[in-house]
């Protein structure tokens, strides 16, 4: 049947998390082809005319961002217990995640009074499950959930990394959850598991620092592993080694200015020594040209001193002399 928007009720709500992505998703389908499958409402104890939503939070959030007034549904004529229970068997290959489940299992036991046994029952599930969801949801920070809900925070991320914390010390979960707030994209699981094992791994001081500056942490640890990659590069580890080269040659070089005498004993102890270095320096110099200018020879070799001493200058010079007065006939 079509309802007006104006005659549901949205009273579960936040048992959903919001998925931005599919939002978007829903609203291109819905303007394109237009509401392809039914919400699930029931008729609201009371109040004829009103109904519950059920299920298809986002398809009635779709509808409204695009200005609709009417919403295809189908009334069950469940109770809300029953027709949540239905809707959460239903759901087969879009299961909630483990977050949405236990705030449906709180909803249910705290606001219609139902038994844990009896909810094992309706869901199909054991009372351990049952119980594992709700402990869940009753160790997570309010703070935490809320940003889930709001799709802020990764629901993974949470349960795996934020849990734990919250049993180990709940005051700091709380604190570095209110620093994430700042934040306007979507904390991810990885970062918060870096923020977990830097806190499990620290001192007091040190977790005092993450827990009052987790978003300036984790920029610097980026930077770090930025700063590492570049050293582990290939290009970082032949300009270090070529700077290297060159600091050893100006030492090289310093050393036969300091002491004098070491001319007459050179050709007895370093002959061989310097010929396999002049061998392994031209070796570098050609593989270098060939990387960089083109291949030995080049015209435009930036490994080739451009001047190498008066007589080069002299050639240069009787060459623009040529240039500007022409070549001689030479006949």
């Amino acid at each position: 049947m079509e309802l007006e928007l104006h005659q549901i009720e949205l009273t579960y709500k936040s048992l959903r998390r919001r998925d931005a992505r599919r939002a978007a998703q829903l609203v291109a389908s819905i303007c394109e082809q237009g509401q392809q499958s039914p919400v699930v409402v029931v008729e609201q104890a009371g109040q004829p005319g009103r109904y519950v939503l059920i299920d298809g939070y986002q398809r009635v959030a779709a509808l409204g961002r695009l200005g609709r007034d009417t919403v295809n549904a189908v009334v069950l004529a469940l109770d809300e217990v029953e027709a949540l229970c239905l809707t959460h068997r239903l759901e087969g290959a879009q299961r909630r995640c483990a977050l949405e489940e236990g705030w449906l299992l709180v909803e249910l036991v705290e606001r219609h009074g139902v038994s844990q046994e009896k909810l094992a029952l309706l869901l199909s599930h054991s009372t351990s499950w049952v119980s594992r969801r709700l402990a869940l949801v009753r160790e997570l920070p309010e703070q935490v959930q809320d940003l889930v809900r709001e799709g802020r925070l990764c629901p993974y991320g949470a349960m795996r990394h934020l849990v734990p914390l919250a049993r180990a010390k709940r005051k700091d979960c709380e604190r570095i959850v209110e620093a994430l707030t700042k934040r306007t994209t979507q904390v991810s699981a990885r970062q918060l598991g870096r923020l977990v094992l830097a806190w499990r791994s620290a001192d007091a001081a040190e977790r005092q620092r993450i827990v009052e500056q987790p978003l300036w942490y984790l920029r610097a640890e980026d930077a770090l592993a930025a700063a590492a990659a570049e050293e582990a590069s290939p290009e970082r580890q032949l300009r270090n080694d070529l700077e290297a080269a060159g600091a050893i040659v100006r030492r090289a070089s310093r050393r036969l200015d300091d002491d004098r005498a070491l001319a007459k004993r050179l050709p007895l102890v370093l002959d061989n020594v310097w010929r396999r270095t002049q061998l392994a320096f031209d070796e570098l110099q050609r593989r270098m040209e060939a990387r960089l200018d083109g291949g030995p020879g080049h015209t435009e070799g930036r490994l080739r001193p451009e001047e190498q001493g008066p007589r080069h200058q002299g050639d240069r010079a009787r060459t623009e002399g040529l240039q500007e007065h022409g070549a001689p006939d030479p006949a």
